[in-house]
């Protein structure tokens, strides 16, 4: 009986130490990472995804966005209902987001301007615009138009 127990012991040794040494190397092992695939790096085609009519969710503002040039310039036209001047409009890939500025000179639009970023993902502009006769920033989306 003393014999057995004594080989019952050696037995849980040494199963015990093959199970502290299975769990050293699982903690020492390399895990896997979690990658963020929700965006891509924009290419070429990514930036052609800009051009179409944009509608604005809160209220009927429509933003044209027509051509894309390569030196970072856009055709753009924008509309609360009726035209309204736009001066500048261009864009930029910066870290691999597609960046908006549109900026509008006309009447009760000395300076506004809208900064968005283009989500793939979701198929939006999103960023803020700045109301300049107000002085004041606002949270901003556009959705593709129909």
């Amino acid at each position: 009986m003393i014999n057995n127990s004594i080989h019952t012991g050696k037995t849980f040794a040494t199963l015990a130490v093959m199970l502290m040494a299975t769990v050293v190397m699982l903690q020492a092992a390399p895990t896997a990472t979690a990658v963020d695939t929700t965006q891509s790096v924009p290419n070429k085609a990514d930036e052609q995804r800009l051009i179409g009519r944009w509608v604005r969710s809160d209220g009927g503002y429509v933003l044209e966005l027509k051509e894309i040039g390569k030196d970072g310039t856009l055709k753009a036209a924008y509309f609360n209902p009726r035209p309204i001047n736009v001066s500048r409009a261009e864009f930029s890939d910066k870290d691999g987001t597609l960046t908006i500025v549109i900026e509008l000179r006309d009447i009760n639009y000395p300076g506004s301007k809208y900064n968005l970023k283009y989500d793939p993902g979701a198929d939006r502009l999103r960023g803020t615009y700045f109301q300049a006769v107000q002085g004041a920033t606002y949270e901003v989306e556009f959705a593709r138009g129909k």
